[in-house]
């Protein structure tokens, strides 16, 4: 039987990052890479191989989008969260628990599905 998420996933990428994703023997790999191109939409899928061509790309394009800078030693960068991304905001952060559980009240809990559904709203053309 084929992979129906490896064939869904053939429009979506060029041939050569789609042939990279199909020599992965791993549906379920293939079903979340597909549900996450579908729900964030992005211009474009690259598969990473762990190659030294394929390291020194993403070393590359994360400088390049200002992800992170190179440091003075060869090879080195460094990343550095915005200072508002430090450490958890207790208002906004959610705990996402089954509808039969809770957890202390003083946590920001949601039920896990309202909480899902949430996310993925957020996320829906992110990319």
């Amino acid at each position: 039987m084929a992979n129906q998420y490896i064939e869904a996933l053939a429009s979506l990428m060029d041939a050569d990052n789609h042939r990279k994703l199909a020599a992965i023997d791993n549906e379920r790999l293939h079903a979340f890479i597909l549900d996450a191109v579908e729900l964030c939409e992005p211009e474009r899928v690259w598969i990473s191989t762990d190659s030294p061509e394929d390291v020194e790309h993403t070393r590359r394009m994360s400088i390049e989008n200002r992800e992170e800078r190179p440091l003075k030693i060869e090879g080195h960068t460094v990343h550095f969260d915005g200072m508002a991304d430090q450490g958890r905001d207790r208002e906004v952060t959610k705990y996402l628990v089954p509808r039969t559980d809770t957890l202390n009240k003083a946590l920001n809990q949601i039920e896990r599905e309202e909480g899902l559904a949430e996310v993925r709203g957020l996320l829906k053309g992110a990319m």
